[in-house]
This record gives C-alpha cells, sequence and structure tokens, in this order.
C-alpha cells in the first residue's frame, strides 16, 4: 500500500491540496485510492463552509494523475497531466463533507496513447456510489 508521502512525491498537488491518502490496489488498468480529508475545516476547496460533492472530480483527477505516475517507467520523463472535459457526471450526494468514515476514489483507463488519455471514475462511501462520471486528461510529456 502506497501513503500520502509517496503519492505527495509523486503528482504536483502539494500540501493540503494532496487530497488523496493511500493508494489501497492498482494495476495497469485500474486504481483504487482512499482518503479522509473530505472531514478536514481547512480544505482548500470548501466554500461557505461546505465541502460539495463536485468536487469529487478532483479526488478523481488526483487518483488519475497517482496512476500515471505508477504507470511511468523510472526511465521515462515525468508526465503532468491537464483534465480536459468530464463527461456524464451523475452526483449522488450535494456534498461530502458529511460523510463519516473514509472515501475511496477508482479510477478505469478506458482507452489511451501518449498524449490523451479517458477514464472512468468514482466516488464511494461505505459502499454506495456518491458519484460517476468520465474524464480526458491531455498529457504533457515535456513538463516538469
Amino acid at each position: 500500500m502506497l501513503d500520502r508521502q509517496w503519492i505527495a512525491a509523486h503528482i504536483p498537488h502539494q500540501g493540503r491540496m494532496c487530497l488523496l491518502d493511500t493508494v489501497l490496489a492498482w494495476s495497469e488498468q485500474h486504481i483504487v485510492c482512499e482518503t479522509a480529508s473530505h472531514f478536514a475545516r481547512d480544505h482548500p476547496l470548501r466554500n461557505a463552509d461546505r465541502l460539495g460533492a463536485v468536487s469529487g472530480v478532483e479526488y478523481a483527477a488526483q487518483a488519475m494523475a497517482v496512476h500515471g505516475a505508477l504507470l511511468t517507467r523510472p526511465s521515462s520523463p515525468p508526465s503532468q497531466g491537464y483534465l480536459t472535459s468530464v463527461r456524464s457526471l451523475n452526483l449522488q450526494v450535494q456534498r461530502l463533507d458529511d460523510l463519516d468514515g473514509p472515501l475511496q476514489v477508482s479510477a478505469e483507463r478506458l482507452s489511451g496513447d501518449e498524449r490523451l488519455v479517458l477514464y472512468q471514475f468514482r466516488l464511494h462511501h461505505a459502499g454506495r456510489c456518491l458519484m460517476d462520471g468520465r474524464a480526458s486528461v491531455v498529457l504533457d510529456r515535456q513538463t516538469l
């Protein structure tokens, strides 16, 4: 299991903006992460003293970034991804900060190449799907 320290060392999100705590499982096509950062009173995405469910997209984007880091060969130059679209977003709750216990974030790589990747993502809590959707990510191997 990879921890928050490993995650922060491999994605551009730092400090409080690094939202994921652990990688529970991963393969070439799939990743599952877990977090309890949605409880934080100083969460960087809180607005009007609440963490809206749409913030789950950022959790998913960070899971995709971690997945990309895991798939990158050590000899390859690092890349940075840019979320270019989110489609078919289904929100089943209005907020995340009122949920007890950790959130699980999963992302499945549906297709892609060296420049563009398509993911299906889901955010779960206690076995319940809170949100799901698809996202495309453009990779920039020149960055960093």
